[in-house]
Parts: C-alpha cells; structure tokens; sequence
C-alpha cells in the first residue's frame, strides 16, 4: 500500500510549501490525496542526470523536475549555512551481501547533492509540521535536541587545544563557532577524530511533548513528519496535522492526547535501543568479513584510547577494533586523558590519536562483533612483537613491582615510628 511505483497513485498526505530567495519558509498547506510517481530514481541517477550524463528516464524530467528541484535546494542550502547548522563529516560504511547472506564487500557510502536534496526539502517539512503543531491548541511530539552540556564541551575543548585548534574564547555551544573548528580541520589527519569528538559531546536528540528547538540543524522549530511508515514519530505528528486542519475522522484521539508524553519517552527509548542494534549489527557483519583474514595486516588510524589498550579504526572497511595494553610494547602504560594520549611509564613512548598505524588481526569474535589486533607499525616506525607470556603490556616487570613495593614498606614504616613516637603539643600559656 504504501511503496512508490511509477505511475501507481498512492494514498499520502504532502503539504505544499512557499519559500523565498533566501530560503525563508513563507508558507504551507497540508492536504491528503493521491500522488503519481513519474518514475523511480536512484541517487547516482539524478546526480548524473544534473551533471550533464541524463538517461532515457531521466532526460524527459530535466526540464520540469529535476533542473527546478536543484534551483531550489541551492537556495535552502544557502540558508542553512547562513543559519549556522552543525556540519559533522563521518564516515559512513555500506554493506553488500551476496545471496547466501556472506558479505561481499563493505564499501564508504558517497555523500552527493542529491542526497542533501532531499534532506532539506525533508527539514523544510518538517519545520513547517512543528509550526502547524505549535500554532495550534492540538499536542504533537517534536524533535528537539538541547545544547551540548558544558562539561562534554570542556573535555572536546582539551583535544582540541592539543592540536592547536581550539576555538579563541573556546568552544561555546554555539553551532557557527563548532563549524569554524571543524572546517580548520577539514582535510587533515585530525578531521574525522575531530568530527567523531564533537558528535560525542553533543546531547542526546529525542522526541519531547513541548517544543525546545533543535541545537544541531539551529532550528526554533522541528518535528519529524516525513517517515510515518517506519516512525512511530511521524505518524503520531501525521494524526496531529489531521485534526489541526480537519482532514479526516483518523486524526489524534483524546486518549492518545492524554498519553502523549509518555508515547513520546517510549520511541525515545525504542530509537536509542534501534540505533545499537544497528551499530552491533555492523560490527558483526564486518567481524563476519574479516573472519578468515586472521593473521593479515590492515591500515588503521588510532580512533580513541583509555587505560585498558588503543581503539583503532581499519581505513579498508570503517570497523573498529582494540589493541590491549598487554599486546603493546614492554611498558606500563598511562592514559592522559586531557590530551588524548597513552604513555609508557619507562620509556616515555605515546601513541596519540589520529596517529597512522599497521595492524595485525589477532582474534575475532563474529557473534560479539569484536576484533583484537597486534601493533606491526605506529606512525611510520616498526613495533617490537608482544611477548608471549602476555606480561608485556599493561603491567610494571616485577622488579619494578618489587622496587615499589620496597619503597611503600619503607614510607609506611617510618610513618608509623613518628606517629609512634610523636612529642605532645605544648600547651600554649594564657597571657
């Protein structure tokens, strides 16, 4: 009933909307009828389409469809930019499966102009879903994503001030001011750790009964509207805008009007849970890919780090795998936090984030989606090979321990001797 087929009519509700040269919604109406595919697109084909290289599909469209979307889209990416919207750059893998469910080959998704197409005719949707809602007496879930907490900021601010590209007074939660650091880095070996860093200090987007705004796209107004077949959110928003502007019988109920915040914290919680699933599902099939390359060497960048080893970030395929401590050269190993690095406690060698490295595959877990790797290079420079006994990492040698342990002996005897032996305050006499 509800997937596109060209030249198939299909029940929908659209909403016509009005923008002017500097990409201001004016105005907007949402209407239910029935649409008519022309035909069915890929994202490759319309930009190739625009740029010159039109089909047989595509080339009766060029004047009447696909020339006046691009004139218009350039228009709101304009205001966007105006605006100030967060610009994160990440990565993203795609997965192809062969037909017995084996992973043919994990590839990085191209972003194009036909893919930020549609994305802002679908912000400019939903922005006018959030004002029809907010202007009415009727409830509606919008989207809302707060500013970024002060003490996230502080910890991205520390990184970035140990690569030189902290922001003059700081980084304030202000999206213009973010984007100025992101665009310094844009093009070096620090843009997509920096990307990465800044996504993790911003808070949490989620659905919410009353309209906050949404920090990330710097918006007043925002509500999703445009996937009620897979979002219970935007089905909820489509029932809303029926009973605003009386377009049927099947609009918000009172019930659901009486349940509304608690409807909006549950797909709040379903969409957290949705989105680990997809990042365990990831991480199986790129474990499932890589399952009979045990022993291969790979590219990777340091992608993050803590007391317990390095995480690193293989460039063939975007999967994530963890080096331990105990499979690092012979030293014990301190994690700085405020700058990003591990440092061994003898020889004062760091691994530093966003550092090119060589890796081994050691082990891998398919079913749990997780990797171990050896270090064969760090930064251009070969690593020693991991004793076997597995005392070589993250622990002192023993003659340290002992050293140590000597030392504290010592401290603590003689602690306990002044303590022992500690002459009485003389009173002070009374004038």
């Amino acid at each position: 009933l509800c997937s596109l087929m060209p030249d198939v009519p299909r029940a929908c509700m659209a909403v016509h909307l009005w923008i002017d040269k500097h990409g201001e919604l004016q105005k907007y109406e949402f209407v239910r009828g029935l649409m008519k595919s022309r035909a069915r697109l890929t994202y490759e084909q319309v930009e190739d389409a625009h740029n010159g290289n039109s089909d047989n599909t595509t080339k009766p469209l060029m004047e009447t469809v696909i020339k006046p979307l691009y004139d218009a889209f350039h228009i709101l990416d304009k205001s966007r930019t105006v605006r100030g919207a967060l610009e994160l750059d990440l990565p993203e893998y795609q997965v192809r499966l062969n037909e017995d469910g084996t992973v043919r080959e994990m590839t990085r998704r191209t972003r194009l102009d036909s893919h930020k197409l549609i994305e802002e005719f679908m912000i400019l949707a939903n922005i006018a879903a959030a004002q029809a809602i907010e202007d009415s007496n009727v409830p509606g879930i919008f989207r809302i994503h707060p500013p970024p907490e002060s003490g996230r900021l502080a910890a991205a601010n520390d990184f970035l001030k140990s690569i030189g590209q902290s922001a003059a007074k700081g980084l304030k939660p202000e999206p213009k001011e973010i984007n100025a650091i992101l665009e310094k880095v844009r093009n070096t070996k620090f843009s997509e750790v920096v990307n990465t860093i800044v996504l993790r200090s911003q808070s949490q987007a989620l659905y919410h009964p009353e309209n906050k705004g949404h920090f990330g796209l710097s918006l007043t107004h925002y509500a999703h509207f445009t996937s009620p077949i897979r979002r219970y959110a935007d089905l909820i928003v489509h029932r809303a805008l029926i009973r605003i502007f009386k377009l049927g019988k099947d609009g918000l109920t009172d019930d659901e009007i009486s349940q509304i915040e608690a409807i909006a914290d549950h797909i709040s919680e379903t969409e957290r849970r949705s989105m680990g699933a997809e990042r365990k599902s990831i991480d199986r099939f790129a474990a499932l890919y890589l399952k009979d390359r045990t022993g291969a060497e790979f590219r990777a960048t340091i992608g993050g780090m803590s007391r317990a080893g390095l995480f690193v970030t293989l460039t063939e395929t975007g999967s994530d795998g963890f080096i331990p401590c105990r499979l690092l050269p012979n030293d014990y190993y301190i994690h700085d936090e405020k700058r990003h690095m591990l440092v061994g406690r003898k020889t004062r060698f760091s691994f530093q984030l966003c550092a090119p490295v060589i890796v081994k595959l050691k082990e891998i877990d398919v079913m749990g989606g997780s990797m171990i790797f050896t270090l064969v290079e760090y930064d251009g420079r070969e690593m020693p090979e991991p004793r076997e006994d597995g005392q070589g990492g993250g622990k002192p040698d023993r003659r340290a321990r002992q050293k140590k342990l000597h030392h504290d002996g010592k401290k603590r005897d003689k602690r306990d001797f002044q303590k022992k032996h500690k002459r009485p305050k003389e009173k002070k006499r009374k004038k």
